[in-house]
């Protein structure tokens, strides 16, 4: 197995991130999560980035948590909040699968841009958990009825719908002609600009987070350590169904 690593590349002022663990389909591992935290804080700091691009190897953007080796709630709740914080855009685009606590990451992001055929789930209900840490950026961002059907169900839905939620900005059958518009703006903005707009709109977000990061993390930990949850994940990787499911 190789391992978890995050690709840069940079053109005109955007850095692009990729997240490069296709053997566990990009799950967040501590390994991962320290990779795109330690990125991330050397786009901040690079006079030279203008906007950061976030994506993805493989054909999926993110599967969740990594069950085998789970990145520390405290580092994972850093991360979002880190993205959150950058004062510089960050940009996701996903031309594959999303699950779980990916969801987080692309509702921690400014703006964020899908292909058509990709998919989007939060499964954490189906393992014996609940979404908690990424509902800090996701419930000030997105429709709460459409979050409270997908939270509670684990269905799939598709990149138009996650449009409609408001988890996306936008999607299209190409996703780098959707982002072109977007990134040649970016680029034509003052860095001092689209560093105090960001913080305009990410106070409420922010907010959320100053209010219940801690209990959330508490709530995460507690689930991941329940029976249900043991149950739920040693089920999910022997690929059967839980003792509860109907």
């Amino acid at each position: 197995m190789t391992t978890p690593s995050v690709g840069r590349t940079r053109a005109r002022g955007v850095e692009t991130l990729s997240l490069d663990a296709t053997d566990t389909r990009n799950a967040l591992s501590a390994a991962l999560v320290g990779a795109l935290s330690d990125a991330l804080t050397d786009c901040g700091k690079d006079p030279d980035v203008r906007a950061v691009v976030l994506t993805h190897t493989g054909g999926t953007f993110c599967a969740g948590a990594d069950l085998r080796d789970p990145p520390d709630p405290d580092a994972f709740v850093s991360l979002l909040r880190q993205i959150v914080e950058l004062p510089k855009p960050v940009v996701a685009r996903v031309t594959g699968h999303v699950r779980a606590g990916g969801l987080g990451l692309l509702a921690a992001c400014d703006i964020t841009a899908a292909s058509t055929p990709s998919t989007f789930a939060f499964t954490e209900v189906r393992i014996g958990v609940a979404p908690a840490v990424i509902s800090l950026p996701l419930l000030p961002r997105t429709d709460p009825r459409a979050l409270a059907r997908y939270y509670l169900t684990g269905e799939r839905f598709d990149a138009p719908e996650a449009a409609r939620t408001g988890l996306l900005t936008a999607a299209g059958d190409d996703v780098d002609a959707v982002l072109a518009p977007v990134l040649d703006g970016l680029r034509k903005s003052a860095p001092q600009g689209l560093a105090e707009t960001k913080r305009l709109l990410t106070a409420r977000v922010l907010e959320t987070f100053d209010r219940d990061a801690a209990e959330l993390t508490a709530l995460s930990a507690r689930l991941f350590s329940s029976a249900q949850a043991r149950e739920g994940m040693t089920a999910f990787l022997e690929r059967r169904d839980p003792a509860w499911a109907l």
